[in-house]
């Protein structure tokens, strides 16, 4: 017979078994909101039955599964036979193949495709954000493709399809196709210009061969690989098939898998061309600009990332503190604590509402709203992606001890936290983009100005941010040295005019006050006594 010290009490259930996308509200909200009336029931449908399979425990032990047997790399077989195939654990093959069906990979053509695709992934990379990379590459491939009418044509189907098909063979051959890519080189980094990977033309038109070195290849396991190398005329973009279409293996020699902080799951490799074949997209001497669209579509994904990432933190922050007791009562009801999970759930609703607003300008199209994404992306990129990091590390610490645990899988939402910031261009670079932007196109400046004027005399502390901004836009002294002050600002204000639009009051009037107006600290937890911090953690409670 067990001991009275062996009886469990006071430790809250695992959060499982209820709906990822239902249970959060800003979310919810968002999908309305952007969502054409005739097509919401459709849309609600289908991402309820996916928030349902996030939420499930099978589906979430999956997740663990997967982060808890990485993949291993398999240079030659035992034969001694050059093979370059990377093994990963069952689950994580279920949970892509559960991305793709789910739709993950198919924006650009579907109604609404875009709002209904980012909702999607930002309740997905709640249950594993590794597998969310191959998902995201083959999404972004698209318009990248479309700088070459035939390739798309070709090849635009099987990236949009929802089979899951893992079978090594031509892709001509496949129901689906999944794309990876590999722009950096070791000496070069985020500066693709000095890429030394060469191309020589073949005989038959708008074929080469590639040599060279990649120091990270996304998903290198793909059907197909955009890369970057330098042709006769410059700077060039490049299809890299890793079959051929007579099933024989292209020369696609992964070296090393690298071994990563977080995101261990995925595979991310160094590879090497020799005499590698491929096929040219879009012109020679203009690879930057054809796969522009491509990182600019996987920058909207790391938003979408981070903001998945903080709100699982969120919610299972909230959810302990709801059911855990200490010194007399529930944690959540001290005043204290009340303060953390509120700044915290603040963070994540201002995340999620920017994220699924630039998704929303996707589906637009329109000449203005691509104005506007394109200096929102990079500023959203710099700043969201950023938060991400101090508010897992705050939110495990909601779980005191427990949150230090593997099993709570906080260790790994903090592990993924920093990688957002890190791929696609890091901080700097994405300062800089904004800085380009604001210098070179007047209309994504007047887009954006646009977009937060709609608020004006909304809040008396937006409109304070909104003039302090143009002040400092107006001195260009300098600026490159201010440019990550700069997209700060441009980044918090436009999240404070979307909150004062579409939040409910309490949650605009705290994260103006707090963000915008000084009425807080540099730490999660300062929020001033004076708001209705209590409607503001329920906002952001996970109903299981």
């Amino acid at each position: 017979m067990a001991g009275s010290t062996h009886s469990v009490t006071n430790q809250p259930e695992p959060l499982v078994g209820y709906d990822v996308f239902s249970a959060d509200r800003a979310l919810v909200a968002a999908v309305e909101r952007h969502t054409a009336p005739d097509l919401l029931d459709e849309v609600r449908d289908e991402l309820t039955a996916l928030g349902r399979t996030s939420g499930s425990a099978q589906v979430q032990e999956w997740g663990a599964l997967a982060n808890g047997n990485p993949p291993r790399l398999r240079t030659h077989d035992r034969y001694g036979h050059r093979v370059d195939e990377v093994d990963f654990d069952p689950a994580w093959h279920r949970l892509l193949g559960k991305g793709v069906s789910a739709g993950l990979t198919s924006a650009w053509s579907r109604p609404a495709g875009h709002v209904r695709r980012a909702a999607g992934f930002l309740v997905w990379t709640q249950v594993d954000a590794g597998n969310c990379c191959p998902l995201s590459m083959t999404h972004a491939a698209v318009p990248a493709l479309r700088a070459e009418p035939a390739l798309a044509t070709e090849w635009e189907p099987r990236l949009a399809s929802t089979v899951y098909d893992r079978g090594l063979r031509p892709a001509g051959q496949k129901a689906g196709a999944l794309f990876g890519m590999a722009m950096t080189e070791k000496q070069g980094g985020s500066d693709v210009r000095a890429n030394t990977t060469a191309a020589r033309p073949l005989a038959e038109d708008g074929t080469y061969e590639l040599t060279g070195h990649k120091w990270f290849c996304s998903a290198p396991m793909s059907d197909g690989f955009l890369v970057l190398a330098q042709a006769p005329e410059g700077l060039t973009c490049f299809l890299v098939p890793r079959l051929l279409a007579d099933g024989t293996r292209n020369v696609f020699m992964i070296q090393r898998l690298k071994d990563k902080l977080g995101n261990r799951s995925n595979a991310s490799a160094e590879v090497e061309f020799d005499g590698t074949w491929a096929r040219r997209v879009g012109e020679e001497g203009r690879g930057v600009p054809t796969i522009i669209e491509m990182v600019a579509a996987t920058r909207l994904d790391c938003v979408l990332g981070s903001a998945g990432l903080m709100r699982q933190a969120v919610a299972q922050a909230v959810h302990h503190c709801t059911y855990r007791e200490a010194f007399g009562g529930r944690l959540v009801d001290k005043p204290l604590m009340r303060n953390v999970l509120a700044d915290l759930a603040l963070e994540s609703e201002a995340a999620t509402t920017l994220a699924m607003r630039l998704a929303a300008a996707y589906d637009d199209g329109g000449e203005e709203e691509r104005a506007l994404l394109r200096i929102a992306v990079p500023a959203a990129k710099y700043w969201v992606t950023k938060r991400c990091a101090p508010l897992a590390v705050e939110a495990a610490e909601c779980l005191g001890g427990n949150g230090y645990v593997e099993e709570s899988q906080m260790p790994r939402l903090v592990r993924e936290s920093p990688l957002n910031s890190i791929w696609e261009g890091a901080g700097n670079v994405q300062a800089l983009d904004v800085l380009r932007a604001l210098q070179r196109e007047p209309q994504a400046l007047n887009a954006y100005l646009l977009e937060v004027g709609r608020t004006r005399g909304a809040d008396h502390r937006l409109d304070a941010a909104v003039k302090d901004l143009l002040t400092e836009l107006g001195d260009l002294e300098g600026v490159e040295g201010r440019a990550r002050r700069l997209a700060e600002r441009l980044a918090l204000v436009l999240q404070g005019s979307l909150l004062v639009r579409y939040a409910p009051p309490e949650v605009a009037d705290a994260f103006c006050g707090a963000r915008l107006g000084g009425d807080g600290g540099a730490a999660f937890g300062t929020l001033p006594g004076t708001l209705d911090l209590a409607s503001v953690v329920e906002r952001a409670r996970p109903v299981a």
